[in-house]
């Protein structure tokens, strides 16, 4: 991926792919390296090249952030906006999606304490409770899409969204996704797509959720 051009005051020009923050085989046996080597280099590669091919003609966007970009997706000119929307929400679904994720598991808890526990103990009556609602939002999806906690009006919402959609397009705050396209699953799991749902949890990295609701709220 082309990186920024220049350097200091000027605007950065691209969007670039962030790399992975461990090897690809890391989340092994619950995603396989060859999965995680595709949906990162591949998908989410073609997502940042095709963003930067559709606000090539428009340096005012081009000085976005992705995530402003996304925001405001209503004022984005008609003839770039359904690219934009969907690699767009393509380049920062998968930037938050391979961070809220590492190598092995909290065997001690498997599960976030500290204020997002509370909160989502608050918010769902208990960590199951929102494990159950939360996989059934990813389970139940029809076709391509996401699963999300995310804030809403103020309150801790499970929602899921088509395609690359972000709950950021109307208003919401996602600080927690998982990917149900088949591409994120389907080399290991064919089509249990449950299956796959119940072994990413295994993969959590809940510091980082933790970071992210912080910011979030």
């Amino acid at each position: 991926m082309s990186h920024a051009a220049g350097q200091g005051a000027a605007p950065q020009m691209t969007h670039t792919l962030p790399p992975l923050p461990y090897s690809f085989d890391a989340l092994e046996p619950y995603i396989d390296a060859k999965t995680m080597e595709i949906h990162h280099d591949k998908h989410h590669g073609a997502y940042v090249t095709n963003l930067n091919k559709a606000l090539e003609a428009h340096p005012d966007l081009q000085k976005l952030s992705v995530e402003e970009l996304l925001a405001q997706i209503n004022k984005v000119p008609e003839n770039i906006r359904t690219a934009v929307r969907n690699n767009g929400g393509g380049h920062m679904n998968h930037s938050m999606f391979w961070k809220i994720m590492k190598k092995g598991f909290d065997t001690f808890t498997g599960e976030p304490g500290g204020d997002l526990g509370n909160a989502i103990k608050s918010a769902f009556g208990s960590f199951a409770n929102f494990k159950t609602k939360f996989n059934q939002a990813g389970a139940t999806r029809f076709g391509s899409g996401w699963a999300w906690l995310l804030f809403r009006d103020g309150k801790l919402v499970i929602e899921s969204s088509a395609n690359q959609d972000n709950p950021i397009m109307d208003g919401g705050k996602a600080f927690f996704g998982l990917d149900v396209w088949e591409h994120a699953y389907y080399l290991k799991y064919q089509n249990r797509r449950l299956e796959y749902i119940e072994a990413w949890w295994n993969v959590i990295n809940w510091d980082q959720v933790a970071e992210n609701y912080f910011h979030a709220k």
